[in-house]
């Protein structure tokens, strides 16, 4: 990922000024009365490059050529908190880790820091946050509140949006999941209140053509179905934005992260030890594309949308990601979950008040005291390998460093290497010894991809201009504010990038 920053384009408009865009200036500093945040979660600022280069990518190429475009920096370099919990909460807040220290996923409901929505709300302004990272609920009239899959709680605004969030939460936390489906009473309410806000006749295309496409060359192009969940956030969003009109507004997507830190040995063997075999390639080597070409259709669509509506896009992704290379020289880094999480825990004589999966291989259980929290915890580490591997001795569960709020506890499988469902685990409370794949079974693919501090920002002004200087993540949040002509709290280390954006 070095030299991320775009280089000019072929054909590239220069600064030519699109003065139907619904950005307006006064006295030199550029305004909008409105603003649609395309939060698209770890995009690459080199892969845009080169799939605009290539014509592939062309809605995000018209975006570019109407916007002033930076590689922002994220406010920390340490691996441990360059995670997109942590940086879109920064982002959000205009804070730095050092200064907020979230560093869970769900540790942002509970912080108490201002952030954009909150601001802009206290200045007489309508938001939507739709399913962005990490947001604190809010509710106020004509604001709209959707929580992000990982963290929805039942507590949307308007509530309506519940149907629509527990079903989308269910099927992110547990795709891997076989065992772990809806219910048909669910699905039809999903279809239901989909029928009712704004599914398009796009949408259902795809989705059939999709469906098909498995049946007919094969059920392992079910990966392609993360494409399908933006379109149909995309119909929501557009429906509610129609009924509110917010004055700010956030769409956050997480397909192209994923298939990244998924598929990334399967776009660059070369840079991998472990390789894909054939097979493997012909279904996954195109995945990472696919993700922008899919996500470039949307954007386009977000485009004509804002247009019609006067309002100003603002793409930004945060960070971005880069080949993951450890773990190759012992097969790659595997991931396995377990198959009932509550059961599981249950079974071992572990009472939580509620426990929910987060990220991948991670799951959140809440106690309801201390002491609680301290014996479940001792209780998971008494489960360790066994046998005759390299792995034998080791404990099967780890848990973070930096506890969550409150008295939850993450915990999640550590065992990285691929397991044999028969490798024995024993229970040193118990003495018992089960097999391993009673309990976890693995995720498919091998990670691949890891995160880059590198991001994109690209503000649609009207005008091309690309800045080499990278500006941090906190200038965003004072950015925004001033776009939309409210003061900036006194104390943040971010600066509005306005005055430059001035002379574009």
């Amino acid at each position: 990922m070095e030299g991320c920053n775009p280089r000019p384009l072929p054909g590239l408009r220069e600064t030519k000024l699109m003065t139907d865009l619904p950005m307006h200036f006064e006295s030199g500093a550029p305004r909008a009365e409105r603003i649609i945040a395309l939060e698209l979660n770890e995009l690459c600022p080199d892969l845009l490059e080169r799939w605009m280069a290539e014509g592939r990518l062309p809605n995000f190429r018209a975006l570019y050529e109407e916007s002033a475009v930076h590689v922002t920096s994220a406010d920390v370099t340490e691996p441990a908190q360059l995670e997109p919990w942590i940086q879109w909460y920064s982002i959000h807040t205009g804070l730095p880790y050092e200064e907020h220290r979230v560093f869970h996923l769900t540790d942002g409901a509970r912080a108490g820091h201002p952030d954009i929505y909150r601001m802009l709300m206290a200045a007489g302004r309508r938001v939507a946050s739709f399913a962005s990272m990490n947001v604190a609920p809010f509710s106020a009239p004509g604001s709209v509140y959707l929580g992000d899959p990982w963290t929805e709680d039942g507590n949307a605004s308007p509530a309506e949006l519940n149907i629509y969030n527990r079903f989308v939460s269910h099927n992110v936390r547990e795709y891997s999941n076989a065992a772990g489906g809806l219910g048909k009473a669910e699905q039809a309410r999903f279809l239901a209140f989909m029928a009712s806000h704004g599914l398009s006749a796009r949408t259902v295309f795809q989705i059939l053509a999709q469906l098909a496409d498995e049946k007919r060359r094969d059920p392992a192009l079910s990966w392609k179905r993360v494409a399908l969940l933006d379109r149909l956030q995309f119909d929501v969003f557009r429906s509610t934005w129609r009924r509110h009109r917010p004055h700010y507004a956030s769409f956050f997507a997480n397909s192209i992260a994923h298939l990244q830190h998924s598929y990334w040995r399967h776009m660059d063997p070369n840079a991998f030890t472990v390789r894909p075999d054939a097979r493997e390639m012909a279904i996954y080597g195109d995945a990472i594309r696919f993700g922008y070409e899919a996500m470039d259709k949307l954007v386009g669509e977000f485009r004509t949308f804002a247009r019609r509506e006067g309002a100003t896009l603002v793409f930004m992704t945060a960070l971005s990601q880069q080949p993951f290379l450890r773990h190759e020289e012992t097969g790659g880094q595997h991931f396995h979950r377990l198959h009932d999480v509550r059961g599981f825990l249950k079974s071992v004589g572990i009472a939580c008040s509620d426990v929910d999966p987060t990220m991948t291989h991670q799951y959140l259980a809440s106690f309801a005291s201390a002491a609680e929290h301290e014996a479940a915890r001792a209780r998971l580490a008494a489960f360790v390998l066994a046998g005759e591997g390299p792995e034998a001795g080791r404990a099967i569960f780890d848990f973070p460093a930096i506890r969550a709020a409150g008295h939850g506890l993450y915990l999640g499988c550590q065992i990285a290497r691929k397991t044999a469902p028969d490798t024995p685990v024993h229970d040193e409370a118990t003495g018992r010894t089960v097999p391993f794949g009673s309990l976890f079974y693995q995720i498919e693919a091998i990670k691949s991809g890891r995160h880059h501090p590198d991001g994109c920002l690209w503000i649609q002004t009207g005008a091309h201009r690309r800045f080499e200087e990278r500006p941090s993540i906190l200038d965003i949040l004072p950015t925004m504010l001033e776009l939309l002509g409210v003061p900036t709290p006194a104390g943040l280390r971010g600066s509005s990038l306005l005055p430059h954006l001035a002379a574009v």
